[in-house]
């Protein structure tokens, strides 16, 4: 269709048609005089328009997808990217809650002692200075850290600081070979000098040669003037050998140290030292004593028919305890029993009258066989 005139005319005849119907239709509201031609329009049209979209839609829909699938792809990605960032999130949590717990220690710590600190993370181990036992952490004179401050954790002594950088600083561990403190020991107050060994324990060298250790004491460090590398009161460890002092003047024990050099990670770093000297007060508390164990019992139970058996012979047997002499006349007549010629001693006693006619039924000592005695005047004649 070319556009002319008329073409233009027919255009804005259609558009002003258009306005002046919905104007209309606007003003009529519910009752509006276009509403009957409308429902017409739908009823007629409604059925070609479902038709229509039955067909088309599904190609429309195809067409969506291949469109979309570039964005659902990004989406996918980026979905998948937020659930390895929660699973390393919940993979760290054990780290998290293990490093809260590490500087509550700290602070419980420094709380006891009336230290003020700046915390601090050990980001490398090892400087450069060589085959020390060194530490770097992530602070330096940016934050306030100088030279000679005591280093501490949750446990207790760490260290003093070396070096300090803008950012970072240099920790010199209280395990190295070179790292020399003034102790002091709980309660008794005996003092010496604890140097480290690496791996191994603590040598403390005590300046009385004659003082009283045992296994399980603790040591704190006593303090350097200005509490400059030390502060006095942190904790250093326990005895776990003491040397024989063999008259020596100074006395040589070993001490296990609390801190664990191997695993640090948050250590704190004494801005502020202490007006007054803590003493004891940082030291852990000791563990309670152990309980003592119960002792086992073993009853024993004796049944009725065997207990009156042995009520009745132990009676017996007391019975006879107590009558020694009725003991001994049961046993004559005992014996009278067995033996019948005990019974008739005659007998026994006066053999030739058996011999002179008992058994002929003759009176003994007369010769008579009727059985009858003598008289008394025979006898005698006689």
């Amino acid at each position: 269709m070319r556009d002319t005139r008329e073409s233009r005319l027919l255009l804005v005849l259609l558009i002003a048609i258009a306005f002046a119907l919905i104007t209309v239709d606007i003003r009529g509201g519910e009752d509006s005089p276009i509403d009957g031609t409308r429902q017409a329009a739908a009823t007629v049209f409604g059925p070609v328009e479902n038709g229509v979209a039955a067909a088309v839609d599904p190609v429309g829909n195809a067409i969506g997808a291949v469109r979309d699938s570039g964005r659902r792809h990004d989406r996918i990605s980026a979905l998948e990217r937020e659930n390895a960032e929660l699973k390393a999130r919940l993979g760290s949590d054990d780290r998290n809650r293990s490093r809260a717990l590490e500087l509550d220690k700290m602070l419980k710590k420094a709380g006891a002692g009336r230290y003020g600190i700046k915390g601090a993370e050990v980001i490398a181990i090892g400087a450069a200075q060589g085959f020390s036992w060194t530490v770097t952490i992530d602070i330096g004179s940016r934050e306030g850290i100088q030279r000679d401050m005591t280093v501490l954790n949750g446990d207790g002594l760490v260290g003093r600081v070396t070096t300090v950088g803008p950012h970072t600083a240099t920790v010199l561990l209280a395990n190295d070979p070179d790292f020399t403190v003034g102790t002091r020991m709980e309660k008794t107050d005996e003092l010496g000098f604890a140097t480290g060994q690496g791996d191994r324990p603590l040598a403390v060298q005590l300046l009385n040669g004659k003082a009283k250790v045992k296994k399980g004491d603790r040591l704190v460090t006593f303090g350097s003037q200005a509490s400059k590398p030390f502060v006095p009161g942190v904790p250093i460890g326990e005895v776990v050998r003491v040397d024989p002092s063999g008259g020596d003047l100074t006395r040589t024990i070993y001490v296990n140290p609390y801190v664990g050099f191997s695993k640090l990670d948050i250590v704190g770093v004494v801005v502020e030292t202490p007006r007054t000297d803590p003493r004891d007060t940082v030291l852990p508390p000791k563990p309670a004593a152990p309980k003592p164990k119960p002792t086992p019992t073993v009853t024993v139970t004796v049944s009725p028919g065997q207990n009156d058996a042995e009520g009745n012979q132990n009676s017996a047997q007391g019975d006879r305890s107590d009558n020694p002499q009725g003991d001994a006349q049961d046993n004559d007549r005992q014996n009278d029993q067995n033996n019948p010629a005990a019974q008739n001693p005659q007998s026994t006693q006066n053999p030739q009258n058996d011999q002179n006619g008992v058994t002929n039924g003759q009176t003994p000592g007369t010769g008579r066989s009727d059985g009858q005695a003598p008289a008394d005047g025979q006898n005698d004649q006689q």
